[in-house]
């Protein structure tokens, strides 16, 4: 069972400069006082980065699931139309994750991992250390972006995190997720995954990339619902990077592809003939 959160918890929101004029929404207080909410809360403590396009980012290292859920829940409950969107970046200890649909079936032998039941879209995942875990709490609403319109977006910023680092990403029609592109030997092995819930307009959960980990949890399950699927990570493809950095850098190529929709509003508004006048 999930703790509750106390509403009255929440800390008021602040409201740094910024390229979006929003506020920075410190996350509301965990309730109780276990070690995991304690390093969350520590984590979350620390001053964010600013990224362009009004985005907020907050570093967390290694972090619980559960604490970790229940705080982006409560940021995205407590939020308003000032309050800036944030990325978290972190990884997990080892936990299997079923979507709101998923089918429990779909968990093999999960051993000794717990497994934890989310409000997320998909089917099972599986997080955990090695794995750059990016989680995006958007305002879609004040972006003007669609839901299907943002994940292609999340999954255009890990195709180009995976081409920064060597690694050709590919999407599969019907399956969320970037999997490895041709001529690699392990071509159609899954690398990212994806999930997402929308709440009064607003996401959160996002994406996980296959680092440097270990990957045998992944038989475990039936990796986003598909039985065999096979699960690959960036050190299995002769690639050597920090959980961090590939997290890091998908924020970026995240808060570049967001700025350049932004740029380019203004124009596609400029573009747009006059309106007729009404004559009598």
């Amino acid at each position: 069972m999930v703790a509750s959160l106390d509403p009255a918890a929440v800390v008021a929101a602040r409201r740094p400069a910024n390229p979006g004029n929003v506020s920075v929404r410190p996350p509301a207080a965990l309730a109780g006082g276990c070690a995991g909410e304690q390093a969350l809360r520590r984590a979350l403590a620390r001053p964010p980065q600013s990224l362009p396009s009004g985005l907020v980012l907050r570093t967390l290292g290694l972090q619980s699931y559960q604490p970790t859920w229940r705080a982006m829940r409560a940021f995205t409950d407590s939020r308003d139309s000032d309050t800036a969107d944030e990325i978290w970046l972190l990884e997990h200890l080892p936990v299997y994750t079923l979507g709101q649909a998923a089918d429990p079936a779909h968990v093999l032998d999960p051993g000794a991992i717990p497994v934890v039941s989310t409000d997320r879209g998909g089917q099972v995942s599986y997080h955990g250390p090695g794995q750059a875990v990016v989680y995006c709490m958007l305002d879609l609403r004040r972006r003007r972006w669609m839901v299907r319109e943002t994940v292609h977006r999340l999954e255009e910023a890990v195709i180009r995190t995976l081409a920064r680092h060597g690694v050709v990403g590919l999407r599969r029609p019907g399956a969320p997720g970037i999997y490895v592109g041709a001529p690699h030997p392990r071509a159609g092995a899954k690398i990212s995954a994806l999930g997402l819930k929308v709440r009064n307009g607003c996401t959160y959960h996002g994406v996980s990339i296959n680092v440097d980990m270990d990957l045998s949890p992944f038989a475990g399950i039936n990796p986003c619902g598909y039985p065999g699927l096979d699960s690959v990570d960036l050190a299995t493809l002769g690639v050597h990077a920090l959980p961090e950095a590939v997290a890091m850098c998908f924020a970026t190529e995240l808060a570049m592809l967001a700025e350049d929709l932004r740029s380019a509003q203004p124009a596609a508004a400029s573009a747009c003939p006059p309106l007729p006048t009404n004559r009598s």
